[in-house]
């Protein structure tokens, strides 16, 4: 009998697509106008995407979908978030705000859909081009999510 050992570097984590959008829309606008045109039906997540490290602290907005039909799952992931810092001091000063990047190497995205499942790089591709004729959206594209130094904050 042969057997087979599996490593692991063979359990495929990153087993997901990416579709990166450049928009000035809030989240929520961009969930309702994602679900017209595509027929979807994103919702806000009751938790959000935490980033917690030695130098920063900041949450991430996200939207849901899940379309048991064709079994696969969407997330509308923000890609910033941004943290008012107040001097505890004198709290009449001005606040300073820091802006916190989920994906810091894309910085540009506002956004990105993760589709998890079984979809096709044909079918994201087509349905970044769909997301790209929306009025508001500024240009939509997929990202090859292996050349991401930061891939690990998008598995969850």
């Amino acid at each position: 009998m042969q057997m087979h050992a599996i490593g692991f570097d063979e359990f495929d984590e990153d087993d997901f697509f990416l579709i990166g959008i450049h928009t000035t829309l809030e989240d929520y606008r961009l969930a309702y106008l994602l679900n017209v045109t595509l027929k979807t039906n994103l919702k806000k997540a009751n938790n959000y995407l935490m980033l917690n490290t030695r130098k920063k602290k900041a949450s991430f907005s996200i939207f849901t979908y899940e379309n048991p039909k064709y079994e696969d799952q969407w997330d509308l992931i923000s890609n910033s978030s941004k943290t008012e810092i107040t001097d505890e001091d004198n709290p009449l000063l001005v606040n300073t705000e820091i802006k916190t990047f989920l994906i810091p190497e894309q910085k540009k995205i506002d956004y990105f859909i993760k589709i998890t499942g079984n979809v096709t790089l044909d079918y994201v591709k087509r349905t970044a081009k769909k997301i790209q004729s929306i009025e508001q959206i500024i240009t939509s594209y997929f990202i090859d999510n292996k050349t991401l130094k930061s891939k690990e904050y998008l598995i969850f």
